[in-house]
C-alpha cells in the first residue's frame, strides 16, 4: 500500500489495469475490494513469505529479457528497475507490469498503477528481433 503496509492474498491479474479496484481474497478466505489509487503495487510471488521485496532493485548489468528496460520512481522518491513488454498500448493502462531485476528471487513480477509513480524511464531496447531476409531461392535439382 501507499502507507508502505502489505496485505496478502490473491488476485485475477487479467483484472489488473482495467478496473478500478482491486478484488483481493485473503489467505483466510475474506474478500476485500481496495482502491487502485491507495496501492503502491502489487507483488506475484512464488509463495508468501515475509521477505517478498525483491534484494536487488536495479539491474547490475544490460538484462537479456526481451523489452524495454525501464526505470520508475516512486511518489516517495524509491526507485526501481525492470522490463516491461514492447507493447506501448500495455503502458497505456492503468498502470505497468515488470519484471524485477532479481530473477531468482521469490517476486516474478510487480504491478505498479500509474497513480503510484510520478517518472517511467526507458533505459534501453532489450532483444530485439532482427529481421530476416528470405534465403536465397535454389534453382530446382530434378525440375527440367
Amino acid at each position: 500500500m501507499l502507507d508502505r503496509t502489505s496485505l496478502r492474498g490473491y488476485l485475477n491479474p487479467g483484472k489488473l489495469g482495467v478496473a478500478e479496484t482491486l478484488d483481493l481474497l485473503t489467505p483466510q478466505g475474506e474478500h476485500r475490494e481496495i482502491g487502485l489509487e491507495e496501492v503502491r503495487s502489487v507483488y506475484f510471488v512464488r509463495e508468501f513469505t515475509e521477505d517478498f521485496e525483491p534484494e536487488r532493485k536495479t539491474f547490475l548489468s544490460r538484462p537479456k529479457l526481451d523489452g524495454l528496460w525501464v526505470r520508475l520512481k516512486f511518489r516517495d522518491d524509491d526507485v526501481i528497475e525492470g522490463v516491461v513488454p514492447n507493447d506501448l498500448l500495455s503502458l497505456l493502462d492503468r498502470g505497468v507490469q515488470i519484471t524485477p531485476p532479481d530473477l531468482h528471487g521469490t517476486t516474478l513480477k510487480i504491478f505498479i498503477p500509474r497513480s503510484a509513480l510520478t517518472e517511467l524511464t526507458v533505459l534501453g531496447v532489450v532483444g530485439i528481433a532482427r529481421r530476416k531476409t528470405p534465403a536465397p531461392s535454389q534453382p530446382g535439382l530434378f525440375t527440367e
